[in-house]
């Protein structure tokens, strides 16, 4: 899971909304859907490395998805 670093008005989307990363084009660029909490996805955007954190759920251990 990931969450935006800016707000990104023209899409719909602010600093802090979360998403899941679901394909990566090229390195340091991904496709990431935007889900409610039913899980109902709204919005499926391109997105750079540099727009997005990493959201850890456990220990990370000095690894990282994202450069």
């Amino acid at each position: 899971m990931v969450a935006l670093t800016e707000d990104l008005p023209e899409l719909g989307l602010h600093c802090g909304q979360a998403g899941t990363i679901v394909e990566e084009y090229e390195p340091g660029v991904f496709e990431v859907e935007f889900s409610d909490l039913t899980g109902k996805a709204y919005t499926v955007e391109t997105l750079n490395a540099s727009q997005l954190m990493i959201l850890y759920h456990q220990s990370i251990g000095g690894k990282t998805l994202l450069v």
